[in-house]
């Protein structure tokens, strides 16, 4: 474990990045880079969990904007998250890498039910674990329910991964003197309304004391720069 930052992690992704270019759906193009990126992490030692977003099927304001009830916009949402981890799923055992996908849902044909003490006996075997459904109950963003899986396994780390090098004060996709913060307090984060992630999801972090590092994950070899190399990137979100 020489040279490993962070033992156990819990990894978010946006549906976003695993749409690559295309905006919508899934490009497996961009899976492959991501999943070669969470062998890599995984090959050295790292015990990885996943928490996969849907907003690549389905955003749930988007529904709820169009008449669908917030509930039922949820669940269409969490749908989604499935399909998701179904495909990183295949991508990441075609690359030698033992996967396991745990869904908030019941649906047994396609993958386990969550269970904490199978997930904890999964990630000490050294597979990854990929946990989808979001909580399994509306109103609780997957965020939310990365931080939550997060604390539940013990991660070190609560890895949020964008298409950015981490958080600026403006976006910098509109605004080129934008400057990236390197640390902030989750005291920071939360007053400042930094919408990475929603305020559940920084403050189960807080209560827990579980860091917060936003990245660029499209970048090959970032995720291994970090974990592995050692390399200071991105903003880290902690107590202090």
């Amino acid at each position: 474990m020489a040279g490993v930052t962070y033992k156990r992690i819990l990894l978010k992704l946006s549906g976003e990045v695993l749409a690559g270019s295309q905006g919508f759906g899934l490009d497996f193009g961009a899976i492959r880079s991501i999943s070669s990126q969470i062998a890599e992490v995984a090959r050295a030692g790292v015990e990885v969990g996943l928490v996969v977003g849907g907003g690549n099927f389905l955003r749930g304001k988007q529904a709820v904007d169009e008449g669908i009830e917030r509930a039922q916009a949820d669940y269409m949402g969490m749908l989604g998250t499935v399909i998701n981890s179904l495909a990183l799923q295949d991508i990441l055992e075609q690359q030698g890498i033992p996967t396991r996908v745990q869904s908030a849902i019941q649906m047994q044909e396609i993958a386990e039910p969550y269970i904490r003490r199978r997930a904890l006996r999964h990630m000490d075997k050294g597979r990854v674990l990929i946990f989808s459904a979001g909580t399994g109950s509306p109103y609780f963003s997957t965020d939310t329910a990365a931080a939550l899986r997060a604390a539940e396994i013990g991660a070190h780390c609560l890895v949020k991964a964008t298409k950015v090098d981490g958080i600026y004060d403006k976006d910098p996709m509109k605004n080129s003197d934008a400057i990236l913060y390197t640390k902030l307090t989750y005291m920071e984060a939360l007053r400042q309304r930094i919408e990475v992630m929603d305020a559940a999801a920084y403050s189960l972090c807080m209560e827990n004391k579980i860091p917060i590092v936003v990245m660029n994950v499209l970048e090959d070899g970032r995720l291994a720069d970090f974990l592995i190399r050692g390399r200071k990137i991105g903003t880290i979100v902690s107590e202090d």
